[in-house]
């Protein structure tokens, strides 16, 4: 695929009691800022098998230049890792010229992307964490494997899914759900990430229940070949 078809926007993730961004999640955009799904809509396989192997290495290389100072998640299909940890090797690459730790770098997957060979993507996972990066299930609520995954393979991180949270300041079903997933997290020792948190309400009840780590627009939009600083809304009386 050529590199000039594509390019990146991140997003900060936040620390909610300090303030600072944990992390910027680097999200594909078109060479003109273009949304994912244009990007990847016609690609077959081979394509976007190329492009998850070279594309974190561009990531890597884009948010150093622009100044990246904390960690970096970065988005992956499991089954590009197969046997052979060759498909990192740009990435790696990548992040040895800017001097970039491997410790700070997450990388995340699906959950519905574990679907199918729980035991195998357990394993793949733990080879790669053994590499010394952070790994994190992404859209966790979205799938229909949750406890399951979480029972084969425990994750660093674990971003609860932006529908299971929208309006859950009002909803009993939805807190009941996300307090046992944040019990469970706390329990086998992973953090947890509230995604998609738009409103003011949502980030009190959250907040509320343990949830330090934040995404979504109430704290700061992706910005197109930029690093957007974090915005901490005022808790809601």
């Amino acid at each position: 695929m050529d590199r000039s078809a594509f390019s990146f926007a991140f997003q900060p993730i936040v620390h909610a009691p300090s303030g600072r961004v944990w992390s910027h999640e680097a999200l594909i955009r078109g060479p003109a800022g273009e949304p994912a799904g244009r990007v990847l809509s016609g690609l077959d396989e081979q394509a976007l098998h190329r492009l998850d192997t070279t594309g974190r290495g561009r990531a890597i290389d884009l948010a150093v230049r622009l100044g990246l100072q904390g960690r970096l998640n970065l988005n992956f299909l499991p089954r590009s890792l197969g046997e052979d940890d060759g498909v990192l090797e740009a990435m790696f690459l990548a992040a040895q010229r800017h001097g970039l730790p491997l410790e700070r770098l997450v990388l995340e997957v699906t959950e519905s992307e574990a679907i199918g060979d729980l035991a195998g993507f357990a394993q793949r996972m733990r080879r790669v964490r053994a590499l010394g990066l952070q790994l994190a299930i992404d859209d966790f609520g979205a799938g229909h494997c949750g406890l399951n995954l979480l029972a084969e393979f425990q994750p660093d991180l674990l971003k609860l899914d932006m529908a299971l949270l929208r309006g859950i300041e009002r909803s009993g079903p939805r807190q009941a759900i996300v307090r046992a997933v944040l019990g469970a997290c706390l329990d086998l020792g992973i953090e947890a990430v509230a995604e998609g948190v738009e409103t003011p309400e949502e980030y009190r009840w959250l907040a509320g229940e343990g949830v330090e780590l934040f995404q979504g627009y109430l704290f700061g939009r992706p910005g197109f070949e930029a690093l957007p600083a974090p915005r901490l809304p005022h808790m809601p009386a």
